[in-house]
């Protein structure tokens, strides 16, 4: 049987799928990994730890597939976290520091001092200088003991998680990474495709250090024996992002991808134009259909789903996220109530972290159901600000929007966000469109499948289309939003001018 294998090595553990060339998943395992928490604000994953788990999940995987004997997957595709970075001996392949995540903060103050580089970083990368990013955290491990040192010997390599397991399962013969993944380093230039010389002297960064940057399909290494029992080629490497929107088949300028899990992120491939970064939003790299680089806007959504998590956990209101769907289709309209769930600032496209929840027009008839359905609201009315940010910005008009994760289950939710923005909304049958978005572009490279067309061939999608009625309805409620938005702003930026009266 043809199949691939498909690698998600996320930040809270491993997915292995194999994917058959019809489409179904025939084997399937996941492996959790360890959370480290050193100081405040610093988060490490163990390198090793990551390691073992993701070649015990692929192995188990593959069982689970029963292929006829001595048949194996014809390739495998990596996805994995983003800007988490890794510093290894080249001679033993031992990590000399655990690996700093992405969500890691250590470098904060780095990051302020940088302010005067700022314009050239983000003019050089389409990145906001940031923590969030590789670079720092590269620049901080350098900084330890004598690694400054080794590095510039020739002793060391560094890269993000993918570059790790790509040359574990090559037995230490490939040394490299995928543009997706370099161009959320902020060492990478996105205009000249390529390691920046300028950026690796800002942050004393050995060029001899990084990985080689290869296309997103495409075979670049083999898997050894002794990882996986078997040599299979590796064709397939993205972000998980990246990924995503791969698997959802956004190729082509204009098309775009929401993932709706705790928060959401957002990507619009703009195709063959770059456009500038602002308005907190990140110009990125994607993939076309043939894996080849694009440009992409890329957007966080910093409170989504866990808006909803806050009405079970915080308040009590719901004992279930899937409550919110029957509360919210047993009102005929808001009634006037906004929930902004700013509970960890605003981002894109207002930006103020300053910003709390806030929540407006409460009366004596507000109930739960008003609760549940302004938390809804809220996640489709974000969605439009950023895309309506992002289609400027781009220079594209998209058409559609695809959806995965776990809130694009609710169904109401997804025909209220086909009404708020207009356009018809899609959600595919397989919602692990990041492993997908693998598999798909390692299985181009060795032709299971012979173009885009018949990679999503077997996909199913659920297509909600704006109604008449609701899109009236909806961009009438969506003016509310942009009123409630006001009020969460103003009372952010509303200082007391004297520090007396405070708290009266």
């Amino acid at each position: 049987m043809t199949c691939v294998l498909a690698i998600d090595q996320g930040t809270t553990g491993t997915t292995c799928l194999v994917i058959a060339h019809d489409g179904r998943v025939i084997g399937r395992a996941y492996r959790e990994i360890t959370q480290f928490y050193p100081a405040p604000g610093w988060v490490e994953h163990d390198a090793h730890e990551i390691l073992e788990r993701t070649l015990a999940a692929a192995r188990e995987a593959i069982a689970e597939a029963q292929l006829t004997a001595n048949m194996v997957p014809a390739a495998i595709g990596i996805t994995n976290q983003r800007e988490t970075i890794v510093l290894w001996e080249r001679a033993t392949g031992r990590a000399v520091h655990k690996a700093i995540v992405w969500q890691d903060r250590r470098t904060a103050q780095r990051c302020a001092e940088l302010a005067p580089q700022a314009a050239m970083i983000g003019e050089r990368t389409g990145l906001v200088t940031d923590p969030y990013f590789s670079a720092t955290k590269l620049e901080w491990l350098l900084a330890q003991n004598d690694h400054r040192t080794r590095a510039e010997r020739g002793e060391l390599a560094a890269g993000t998680i993918d570059s790790w397991l790509i040359w574990h399962l090559s037995g230490g013969t490939a040394h490299v990474t995928d543009h997706t993944n370099a161009s959320r380093t902020m060492l990478y230039d996105i205009g000249s495709r390529a390691w920046s010389p300028e950026l690796c002297a800002l942050f004393g960064v050995p060029a001899s250090l990084l990985p080689t940057i290869v296309a997103s399909s495409g075979e670049v290494a083999r898997s050894t024996q002794a990882t996986l029992g078997a040599t299979i080629p590796i064709t397939g490497i993205a972000g998980d992002q990246q990924a995503a929107l791969f698997g959802q088949g956004g190729w082509a300028a204009g098309d775009g991808k929401n993932t709706y899990g705790t928060g959401a992120f957002l990507l619009l491939n703009t195709g063959a134009y770059r456009p500038a970064p602002g308005s907190g939003l990140l110009t990125t790299i994607a993939c076309d259909e043939r894996g080849a680089p694009v440009f992409a806007l890329e957007a966080s959504i910093f409170i989504a789903g866990a808006a909803v998590q806050w009405l079970r956990d915080g308040l009590g209101i719901i004992e279930t996220s899937a409550e919110t769907e029957a509360l919210a289709r047993g009102l005929a309209s808001n009634d006037g109530v906004y929930f902004v769930p700013a509970l960890v600032g605003l981002g894109a496209p207002d930006w103020e972290p300053n910003a709390r929840g806030t929540i407006v027009g409460l009366t004596r008839g507000t109930t739960r159901a008003h609760m549940a359905r302004a938390a809804l609201e809220a996640m489709a009315y974000a969605t439009r600000d950023v895309l309506g940010s992002m289609g400027s910005q781009g220079g594209v008009a998209f058409d559609r929007l695809r959806v995965d994760g776990g809130a694009s289950a609710n169904d109401w939710l997804m025909q209220f966000q086909s009404d708020v923005l207009g356009v018809p909304i899609e959600r595919p049958d397989l919602v692990e469109t990041t492993a997908l978005g693998a598999a798909g572009l390692a299985g181009l490279a060795v032709g299971i499948w012979k173009d885009g067309a018949e990679f999503l061939a077997s996909r199913h999608f659920t297509r909600f289309t704006p109604d008449k009625v609701g899109t009236v309805s909806a961009a009438s409620a969506y003016a509310g939003w942009r009123r409630a938005i006001r009020a969460a702003l103003g009372w952010a930026r509303d200082t007391e001018r004297d520090a007396g009266t405070s708290g009266r």
